[in-house]
């Protein structure tokens, strides 16, 4: 029978660009195994069965990657040398600053197929099963002799909330391409340098985590739902190396949440839940109350009542407790009782309680200091107008809504639209009925929407 395999034309390009023979090549493939604490008795005749189309077991690849790594002097990712697996399973790889750099580079390039990418339901449990040491040993092996210290980690960290506001004022589009080079060519490339100290350490991957966690809403933003849950399986890997408790549990929440808005709440329980008992007497009461509320919206939106109903009792009295501080990564949100409300009023509207839901979309709005988070802002008073509209006030629904389109002027933002698209058909009907105000709403919203990408 003839062989079937499809020599690998790509490890034969980066093979050659490093003008390595295959016995150099499986030394230094040994040697990155052995770092790693795995002894691998790669020979000549492997990377010669690897170039005629072969696949290489277990965590070789990524090896493999390291050892081209090396001797290239840049960085070369398993995508590059044909040896990515396909499907959302790899998605959670044993080296995620390789898969930063081809998430990164697909970004850049403006890779159509892969910016279309859905967003996988499968996906959301891969947390829930993820070997951490696996990947805690490729990270080892990279490391690449570099020094950084609390002042890089600080700069990174400026930038990301300097990134933040940006995107919350003018949306998801703005400076996308700018933070997704920061993160692909300076901050990840970063995490293999040599700390000064377990803590540097542990603060680079946080501020990296929440560089991800940012790049990965801001495709959520643009209704790149595929790539935004990649950038934040990313994260969440990277957030595993700095706060295995805390902060990985909050990259949980991020994609519970990116399930909920989808209305895809399979496995998001799962998730919500999880995330709550890894962090849960481990961080501040205040982030709790964050991850108790997303527990509410998961039960909400899978009709368990109940439950939602308590964990939302338990996320009013946990808000409440301000003693410690507040960590960057959940801060970075807005005002937690502000972000506590709002996420109340959309587990009760999902609960059909319109009226409760309203009182704690006001709380939000009140929550917030004037200027700040206008992107959020808009669209809570977006939602505020849906319960008050649900109650049959329709005249005061059109005046949140007016009120609404002054938040989202000039803000690049899919989310937005989507919303802006539901005024206007919601306000075409109150218009053929007479509701005053409803037509120049209409107007003003088709006049908006021209103006988008």
């Amino acid at each position: 029978m003839a062989d079937s395999r499809t020599p690998n034309s790509q490890l034969a390009d980066v093979i050659a660009e490093a003008g390595v023979t295959y016995y150099a090549l499986a030394r230094e493939i040994r040697a990155v195994a052995s770092e790693a604490g795995e002894a691998l008795s790669t020979s000549p005749s492997a990377v010669s069965y690897w170039m005629a189309g072969g696949t290489p077991s277990g965590r070789t690849r990524f090896y493999i990657a390291e050892a081209l790594t090396r001797r290239t002097k840049r960085r070369v990712t398993v995508a590059e040398i044909g040896l990515a697996c396909a499907g959302t399973g790899d998605a959670l790889s044993a080296d995620p600053l390789a898969t930063a750099a081809d998430l990164g580079r697909y970004v850049m390039l403006r890779r159509r197929e892969f910016l279309t990418t859905a967003f996988a339901t499968a996906a959301v449990r891969l947390p829930l099963s993820y070997d951490h040491e696996a990947v805690a040993a490729t990270l080892k092996a990279a490391r690449d002799g570099g020094s950084v210290g609390p002042e890089e980690v600080g700069t990174v960290r400026q930038l990301t909330e300097m990134f933040r506001t940006a995107d919350d004022k003018l949306g998801g589009g703005h400076g996308l391409t700018t933070a997704t080079a920061y993160l692909t060519d300076t901050v990840a490339p970063m995490l293999k340098a040599r700390f000064p100290s377990a803590t540097v350490r542990k603060d680079a991957f946080g501020a990296a985590t929440q560089l991800a966690c940012l790049v990965g809403w801001k495709h959520h933003d643009l209704g790149r739902e595929g790539v935004a849950q990649q950038y934040y399986l990313l994260g969440y890997q990277l957030a595993c190396e700095s706060d295995p408790a805390g902060q990985a549990a909050w990259m949980m929440r991020a994609m519970t949440h990116q399930g909920l808005d989808l209305d895809q709440p399979d496995s998001c329980v799962e998730l919500a839940e999880e995330a709550l008992g890894r962090a849960s007497g481990k961080v501040d009461r205040q982030t709790e109350a964050l991850l108790l509320v997303t527990c509410a919206r998961a039960y909400g939106a899978s009709g368990m009542g109940a439950r939602a109903a308590a964990a939302l009792l338990a996320a009013e009295n946990a808000v409440q407790d301000v003693r410690d501080p507040v960590p960057a990564y959940s801060a970075a949100s807005g005002p937690v009782a502000a972000t506590v409300a709002s996420h109340t009023g959309k587990t009760l509207t999902a609960m059909k309680d319109h009226r409760a839901a309203e009182r704690h979309y006001r709380q939000a709005l009140v929550g917030r200091t004037p200027g700040t988070y206008q992107r959020g802002h808009g669209l809570t008073m977006i939602n505020l107008g849906k319960c008050v509209a649900a109650q049959r006030r329709h005249e005061e629904a059109v005046g949140l809504w007016n009120r609404s389109l002054d938040f989202m002027d000039g803000v690049v933002s899919h989310r937005s639209r989507q919303e802006i698209n539901v005024i206007r058909s919601t306000v075409a009907r109150y218009r053929q009925r007479g509701v005053p105000g409803a037509g120049s709403l209409e107007q003003r919203a088709t006049e908006l929407l021209r103006g988008r990408p």
